[in-house]
């Protein structure tokens, strides 16, 4: 008996060894698509009443899919360009940050974090950059994951629920709450709204001629990154733009950005959305998802801002139910 038991843990250790080596060059497109299908789920149950499941699953596939191939052509073309204003940026705003009147301790971590920012940027850049073929193998990976996460939603849901064990069933379904309405913070809520900003801030800096196509893109890049900050935002970026134009003399451009930044990236969205971003902005969520996001950006790279809140939040949860235990306990 022992024989054939350690035959069988053997063969397990194996497999899972095996399948952890296929499964991890593609691990970051799989998570990718899984949060993508999370987002547009609602959106999937809408049109699977009125076309049928399959057939919204491959709408939904088919738009992510042309989105993709514009991203890996744009990728191609703008990646230097791209690099070289983001660096550009964030050089500018440390050295802002830097400037102000903040403890010794404040300046290490400022300095850390803005290194471990560039070198996981440039290592991803260089990454793709050199293997193009890569990234586009990837995307394959990520919009096939994406259909089949979709259509098979209700299966996979089950499946999950099925696998909790009785006795702690109140424990699982505490942390898989936990870890849902993390990612509704995270992702419809946060992420949603800052790639929205993002979009918006680089189409008002190429339209009003504060950069040229890759600034632009890469003004809303920072944008999407600054939105992580408590209380601050997006608009550190367009008040920028605003004075490059005033500096040039370009008064009209310069209020006509100070209006559309104001009304469109920040701060008036956040105050018109302040029920559905606030828990972000503010409070112990807020210093969870900030420690998450940049945690798990510099230890996971991109999919890492996903990984790192949900993470700190299923702790947070477990942490608090160990207390209620305690405190229930004689």
């Amino acid at each position: 008996m022992r024989v054939e038991t350690a035959v069988w843990a053997a063969v397990s250790i194996g497999a899972l060894y095996l399948t952890w080596e296929t499964v991890s060059p593609i691990l970051s497109p799989i998570i990718i698509a899984a949060t993508t299908a999370y987002i547009l789920y609602p959106i999937h149950e809408r049109l699977e009443r009125k076309i049928g499941g399959r057939w919204s699953a491959l709408t939904l596939t088919g738009i992510l899919t042309v989105i993709s191939l514009l991203f890996v052509f744009g990728f191609a073309l703008l990646i230097n360009d791209v690099k070289y204003s983001l660096a550009n940026y964030v050089d500018t705003f440390v050295d802002w940050l830097l400037g102000l009147n903040l403890p010794p301790s404040a300046y290490e971590v400022i300095q850390k974090i803005s290194l471990g920012i560039s070198q996981r940027f440039n290592s991803y850049v260089l990454g793709y950059t050199y293997s193009l073929p890569t990234l586009i193998l990837q995307v394959v990976v990520m919009v096939f994951s994406f259909y089949g996460i979709l259509v098979n939603a209700s299966t996979i849901k089950r499946e999950v629920y099925s696998l909790i064990p009785p006795s702690n069933r109140n424990l699982a379904r505490e942390l898989i709450d936990s870890g849902a309405e993390t990612l509704n913070i995270v992702l419809r809520g946060w992420l949603l709204i800052g790639v929205g900003k993002g979009m918006v801030l680089a189409l008002l800096f190429r339209a009003f001629g504060v950069s040229d196509v890759g600034g632009a893109v890469a003004a809303g890049i920072l944008t999407v990154i600054i939105e992580l900050l408590p209380v601050v935002g997006g608009w550190i970026v367009w008040v920028g733009g605003v004075a490059y134009l005033a500096n040039q003399g370009q008064v009209l451009p310069a209020v006509l950005l100070t209006v559309l930044g104001f009304s469109l990236v920040s701060p008036l969205p956040d105050i018109l959305l302040k029920e559905k971003i606030s828990r972000v902005k503010w409070g112990v969520d807020a210093i969870i998802s900030l420690l998450g996001f940049i945690g798990g950006y510099i230890a996971f790279g991109f999919v890492g801002i996903i990984i790192g809140p949900v993470s700190l939040g299923l702790l947070k949860t477990l942490i608090e139910e160990w207390k209620e235990i305690k405190e229930r306990s004689p």
